[in-house]
Parts: C-alpha cells; structure tokens; sequence
C-alpha cells in the first residue's frame, strides 16, 4: 500500500446534491475536500509498506514475547528508537531458521557487511522534533504512538502523528500513561476499565510531576 491513498469520508457524498444546485458552497466543498485529502489521517494511517525482509511483528513481539528493546535498544536513551543491525537480527537466525528462503537478504547483509535498507514507516517532517526516550522513560507506552504492533504481520501506520493529534496528549496527558516499567507490554490495562485507566495515569503524573509543554519550541526547533 502507498503512503498516498486518498480516502474521503463517505458523508462527503451526501453534500454533493447541495454543492450542485447551490452553487455559492462549491469553493468551501472544495477547499474542504482539499484539505481532508492531504491531512494525515488519509495520506499516512493504513502506510503498511512491503520490507525487504518479511519481518513479522506478531509472531516475535506478540508470540514469542521478545522485548520491544532487545531491537529497538535505543529507545530508553536516545531521540530515535535505532533500527537493529543485521547482527542483532542474526543473534537468533545464526542458529534458527538459517537456511530459510524468507531471510536470504538477511544472510547475504551478513556475508556482505550491506545494511538492510528498511522501509521507514513512521516518518515525521524534518520539522518536527520527537524525543523517544523522554516519553517512554515518563509512562508513555510504545502503544499510544505505534498501536499494537504485536499483533501486527506487517507494521502499519495507526495514528496520524499530526500536531493536533500530539497536542491532544500533551494537553491530558493521564489517559496516555503508566508505570514505566510497563512501557513495552503493549497489552497491558486491557482488563481495565477507563477510569481505572484514568487513576492510574494520574498518579504516575503526579509521581513525575509532568506539566507537558504546548510551546512551539518544543516540537520545532
């Protein structure tokens, strides 16, 4: 799937019988649809791009369990979450599954010493400054941003990564956190209610004092 697929909402269509016999709303129906068109909710949630290596999510985070930082090992110290080197990837495939056709590519960035070239899939502007390791060291979850990707065969994205959609977090910030500890089970508080959610993501506000900044300067330096 490309990044670029226009999907409109179907209640657009009901306002085209007005748009054409009054013909004074045309520019606004237009401008409108302009706008919804390029907005992240239609040219990035769903971008699920094939990689070179069919990596599957579900299968090593969700069933077998392995821990969102023995690959991604920046994500608790660095602004960027690290894509892993071959040799992380071959810490495992050196002695499972080697000869499999499906990570060829795999074993020839080995023998080689080519990186794999990933496909990124979560892409903000050059404009836009993201720390990982200042929000998942506070509670923030791997699964407020990125969805449950333990579940995922191939990643997707599933949230809109747009400013109104940061500044929602930032602006109440309780429902979007928890122990830190817990960052990376993705499935946890599936078994609690809203407001158990809510209770919880307050006290660890108040634990770390979290006062999120709504200051331009703070995302666009």
């Amino acid at each position: 799937m490309g990044r670029y697929h226009y999907v409109f909402p179907r209640w657009s269509n009901l306002l085209l019988p007005t748009v054409l016999t009054v013909g004074g709303i045309a520019p606004l129906y237009v401008a409108f649809m302009v706008a919804w068109g390029f907005s992240p909710e239609t040219t990035d949630v769903g971008y699920a791009p094939i990689q070179p290596v069919p990596f599957s999510h579900a299968l090593h985070a969700g069933e077998l369990g392995i821990d969102c930082r023995y690959c991604h090992n920046t994500v608790e110290v660095s602004a960027h979450a690290s894509i892993p080197p071959t040799q992380t990837c071959m810490n495992c495939h050196s002695m499972i599954h080697p000869d499999s056709d499906q990570i060829k590519p795999l074993k020839d960035s080995w023998e080689t010493g080519r990186p794999i070239e990933w496909v990124r899939v979560h892409d903000l502007p050059d404009y836009s400054f993201f720390n990982h390791s200042a929000h998942v060291n506070r509670g923030v979850s791997c699964v407020e941003c990125h969805g449950r990707v333990d579940t995922m065969e191939i990643v997707r994205q599933e949230k809109t990564l747009s400013m109104g959609w940061c500044l929602e977090c930032h602006r109440d910030p309780d429902p979007h956190l928890r122990d830190p500890d817990l960052v990376t089970q993705l499935e946890w508080g599936w078994d609690m209610t809203d407001a158990q959610r809510l209770e919880h993501g307050q006290h660890w506000r108040d634990v770390n004092n979290l006062h999120p900044s709504q200051d331009c300067s703070t995302c666009h330096r």
